[in-house]
């Protein structure tokens, strides 16, 4: 049975290292994986999106629409731009901050109102948090990412430790401790 993760963000939030670190994980659990290319502009703040897929055999690392198990977003635009990926019994893992886009910057079109309770009124499984305080309080609003990933977590039967072992060798040294306190954050929230 293959688990399909669409990770969804803007250019420059870390989206990369999040389909790094799971595609790290899930291949050290014995699963077949396929993580696709970043699709979008990965310049800041062009709209991102990566698919992580794995199981016993993997043969393609698209996602369909409707085929899509989790949405990880690390913006609320976003989520909602591509929930019609997700499964009837999937779940949107959402980072409630409002990243504007360009039609937004330049005056042309107003940020969208009330994202979380329009998908939830879909009947879909939001679960939002404040990760940019959580990432904040870990040290580094730059590990938004990893307090994602720390919620997504929560969703998996691989213990913690097989996740911070993930983080440890995916992580520049240096960004280790303030990657694991951010993770830890993310999945105690």
């Amino acid at each position: 049975m293959t688990k399909n993760i669409m990770i969804v963000g803007v250019g420059g939030q870390g989206s990369l290292l999040a389909s790094k670190l799971l595609g790290h994980l899930l291949l050290s659990e014995g699963y077949d994986v396929k993580v696709s290319e970043v699709h979008g502009m990965s310049q800041r703040g062009g709209s991102v999106v990566t698919y992580v897929r794995f199981g016993e055999k993997v043969y393609s690392p698209i996602i369909d629409k409707g085929e899509a198990d989790f949405i990880v977003s690390f913006e609320k635009l976003e989520a909602a731009r591509y929930v019609q990926y997700l499964k009837k019994d999937g779940k949107i893992v959402v980072n409630t901050q409002e990243i504007d886009p360009m039609p937004v910057i330049t005056g042309a079109a107003q940020y969208p109102e009330n994202l979380i309770e329009k998908m939830e009124n879909l009947g879909v499984a939001v679960e939002a948090i404040d990760c940019l305080s959580l990432a904040e309080e870990a040290g580094s609003a730059r590990a938004v990412n990893i307090v994602l990933m720390g919620r997504l977590s929560r969703h998996f039967d691989i213990p913690a430790e097989k996740w911070e072992k993930a983080i440890t060798e995916c992580v520049p040294e240096r960004f280790v401790e303030l990657n694991l306190k951010a993770f830890s954050l993310g999945r105690n929230s």
